[in-house]
Formats: C-alpha cells, structure tokens, sequence
C-alpha cells in the first residue's frame, strides 16, 4: 500500500498552502495530516481483517454440515479475538488529539503509531493465508486442528502488536 501520509500531502490545495505559511501552524498541520493518514490506514486495517472475519463464518457453517462440530468452539474462539481487533484497530485513539488533549503526541511518535499500522496492514496477507489453510483442512477433513491454531497465533500476534501502539502514546 503507498504511503497515505504522502498522498494527503500531496492534495492539499491553496489554501492550506497558505495557512502553512503562519509561524507555528505548519506544525500542526502535519500533524493534522499524519492524524488522518494513521485514521484511514486503520480503517484499511480493519476492513482487510473484517474480510477474514466474513470468511470465518461460512466456515464455522461449514464445519457443522461437514459433521465437524468439535471444532466450531475453537474456531469461535478464533473468531471472538479477530473481532475484538478489529474493534479495537477501528476504535482507537487517533495519533494526534489536538491542542488541548492531555496526551501530547509528538511528530516522531506519530511516526511510530503510523509503522505498527503499517506493519498490522502487511501482515493481513498472512491471517488471509493461515484462513486459506483453515478453509483447506476443513475441505480435506485433514489437519483442522492444526490449522485452526496457527491461525489463532497469527490473531494472538495482532492483538499484541496492536496493545503494543498504545505504549508509544504513553512512553515518556
């Protein structure tokens, strides 16, 4: 995916142009920009995962009609914390607050907030693959419980990676 950040920059018009100019406003500006780039990244974060999610319940359905019932839990369990992050991805704090917020997040940290989502945005080909793999095992009755917890790893991962952005807003 091409750097949102550089793409909001590039379409500001004239006038935002010309308020770049006020001493001390450019600042803020940027941070603005980096404010929305890290909001519309973390909506592409949460729609790739919601697509796995949609996956996921058809294959929980499909583990019923295949008479393979002792999996559905663990595969809801799968299900519950993929969800829980993609709640958590679309409900988190944005990466500046503004003025007067009590947590004041600096350029450098803005940075750091827009590469972990980055990094959640990349590794979404890899729950894609491990649901792949998911959907195969069902499909050959074969290695489901396998599958099904190399993809609750991944899941696992996400969250952690994710909890892992909120220490950048509360380091000193």
């Amino acid at each position: 995916m091409s750097d949102l950040f550089q793409k909001i920059t590039d379409a500001q018009g004239g006038l935002e142009k010309l308020v770049n100019a006020i001493p001390g406003f450019k600042g803020y500006m940027e941070k603005e920009k980096r404010r929305e780039a890290d909001k519309l990244l973390r909506d592409a974060i949460a729609a790739r995962y919601t697509e796995q999610l949609d996956r996921l319940s058809v294959l929980q359905t499909q583990l019923i009609t295949n008479g393979n019932v002792e999996y559905v839990d663990d595969l809801q369990e799968v299900v519950t914390r993929l969800q829980r992050f993609v709640d958590t991805v679309k409900t988190a704090a944005r990466g500046y607050a503004g003025f007067f917020s009590a947590i004041k997040v600096k350029e450098r940290e803005l940075a750091k907030l827009y590469a972990f989502d980055n990094a959640l945005l990349e590794n979404a080909p890899r729950v894609a693959q491990a649901v792949d793999a998911v959907e195969a095992a069902i499909n050959n009755n074969e290695g489901i419980p396998a599958a099904i917890r190399k993809l609750s790893a991944l899941v696992a991962e996400c969250n952690t990676t994710f909890e892992r952005r909120s220490e950048v807003l509360t380091a000193d």
